[in-house]
């Protein structure tokens, strides 16, 4: 009478090394890849003077803590610029203000830019360096006094919420820091056409 076969889950040269896989299994289950260490930061949450704190990109861009504010950061941070442009005027002559704007406007693409890519988002409503440069440039050209300024306010604001051609179309077309930079100077545009038209008609 022939033997029962057996059958073995032994390899045919000897038993396997403890630890060891099997060529079947390799094949079934590759490698997990090494994962690569991120390149840049990536922040998780609202943004908070904690994230602010370890780069002047991060204080720039967020108008030096104006942009924190948990509701409508782009008002506050216009206020900021406005209250800021009080401080300086007096201290600054035309030509000195523009040199400071395009200089403003340089440093804020390069600051928007990073802080853009360490939150994840290109152009996060905490940004709001933009609102600051575009209205200085605002109450440089508006007629000087509260009143005026206070109109400006209103109808920049309107503007930078609105976004009326092309400025959305800039807000989604133009990335990087000076998309973001640049949506605002339009917005600052329409504001000082709007005061240029008002003079032409009523005055």
């Amino acid at each position: 009478m022939p033997e029962p076969s057996t059958t073995s889950s032994e390899p045919p040269d000897g038993p396997r090394r403890p630890g060891a896989e099997s060529p079947e299994r390799l094949r079934a289950e590759p490698p997990e890849r090494l994962r690569a260490e991120p390149v840049a930061e990536r922040f998780r949450g609202r943004p908070s003077f904690a994230f602010m704190k370890p780069r002047l990109s991060r204080w720039i861009a967020f108008g030096f803590g104006s942009g924190l504010s948990p509701v409508a950061p782009g008002t506050v941070g216009t206020l900021w610029a406005w209250a800021a442009f009080a401080a300086l005027d007096p201290w600054l002559w035309d030509a000195a203000w523009w040199a400071v704007i395009v200089a403003s406007f340089a440093i804020g693409c390069w600051a928007c830019e990073r802080t853009g890519r360490d939150l994840g988002v290109s152009d996060h409503g905490g940004m709001v360096w933009d609102e600051v440069v575009a209205f200085w440039a605002v109450l440089l050209i508006v007629p000087p006094g509260f009143t005026s300024q206070l109109a400006a306010f209103f109808v920049f604001r309107i503007f930078d919420v609105l976004k009326p051609p092309p400025i959305r179309q800039v807000d989604r077309g133009v990335k990087g820091g000076f998309g973001v930079m640049l949506d605002d100077a339009i917005a600052a545009f329409y504001t000082v056409l709007v005061f240029a038209l008002w003079r032409a008609i009523f005055q």
